[in-house]
């Protein structure tokens, strides 16, 4: 071999080792995508964003996303973010779980997350909440604070996940005045129950009008409606997912809490730092996953009493003293 064809021969080895090694390794860019309703819907979607926005904070490191707003949307975007090169691939809600399914098949290389459904494959990891568990405390907080004896739960698209929050919000209620009455109504059975305050509205007016003077809204967007017509009636709600007590100071009693944001940015986290696990994670009180709030906003509406008798419960919960029933475990 001649001199220069050493030279060749060394030129591609180096050319190919680089190749081949950390010369061409891509960034970490993970995704998540949103489902109906959108990213600032200021309740699940939203959650998930902050998430995201959090771990985009602390590390510098940019996110892609989508927020579907069609539901044929769910697969491609999912499909998208894999081809992209996305080391994780974060789907927001139940209803992405056979667009998780078919394209974490197709990408086995890559991990995907989803909340809210639990997708059995060996690159997936599957969020799960105990909605029930949360929405018992802010039941309680609504028989607590009812003069008339009356309450009421607003949900969104008629499913068992929804079920099971106004299962639960039933269960604390009656705990804490077992002759109280609770007005439920479903918003629709298709993903636009998810984004229609206005009916929203509507439900909780038809349900201040029957005496009800606390409505929980487990809905999405629609629950916006809620929260403006509690406002609008001088009564009270009580938000979910995110914190809204900000939204109407005054007029929100509290907001069952459901940690979709640590959700997310954990799975983003754990991708980066190589500690990663498949299978099911289950979020709830004694795992900080599901609680009220207590802030500035809601303060004046939470006395000294009903805080120690949600505590309490809190504590009773975790101890295994109170077993809230799970809807969708009956």
């Amino acid at each position: 071999m001649t001199t220069f064809s050493r030279l060749v021969a060394a030129v591609l080895f180096v050319v190919a080792a680089t190749l081949a090694g950390g010369g061409v390794a891509q960034e970490f860019s993970p995704a998540v995508v949103f489902d109906m309703g959108g990213k600032f819907d200021k309740s699940f979607n939203e959650a998930a964003y902050n998430g995201a926005e959090r771990f985009k904070k602390e590390t510098g490191i940019a996110y892609r996303d989508f927020e579907v707003t069609n539901e044929t949307q769910r697969e491609q975007a999912l499909r998208n973010m894999a081809r992209r090169g996305s080391q994780i691939v974060v789907a927001i809600g139940f209803s992405q779980a056979s667009g998780v399914e078919k394209v974490a098949k197709e990408f086995p290389g890559t991990k995907f997350a989803i909340v809210d459904a639990v997708v059995d494959l060996p690159n997936v990891q599957s969020i799960v909440f105990k909605e029930h568990e949360g929405s018992f405390l802010v039941g309680m907080a609504a028989a607590m604070a009812s003069k008339t004896g009356k309450v009421g739960f607003v949900g969104g698209m008629d499913i068992p996940l929804i079920r099971k929050f106004a299962l639960g919000y039933e269960e604390g209620a009656k705990y804490v005045n077992p002759k109280i009455e609770i007005f439920q109504n479903m918003t629709g059975t298709t993903p636009a129950a998810w984004n229609d305050p206005t009916r929203g509205g509507e439900l909780a007016r038809s349900q201040f009008d029957r005496g009800a003077d606390v409505v929980y809204a487990a809905a999405g967007a629609t629950g916006l409606g809620v929260l403006q017509a509690a406002k609008d009636k001088g009564r009270l709600a009580i938000g979910v997912d995110s914190n809204q007590n900000h939204l109407h100071p005054g007029t929100i009693l509290t907001s069952m809490v459901k940690r979709v944001d640590l959700a997310v940015f954990e799975a983003f986290k754990t991708t980066k730092d190589g500690t990663w696990k498949a299978g099911v994670r289950v979020l709830g009180v004694s795992e900080g996953g599901v609680g009220y709030s207590l802030d500035q906003y809601n303060r004046s509406l939470i006395t000294a009493e009903m805080e120690r008798r949600l505590t309490q419960a809190r504590a009773d919960i975790v101890a295994g003293k109170i077993k809230v029933t799970d809807y969708m475990a009956k």
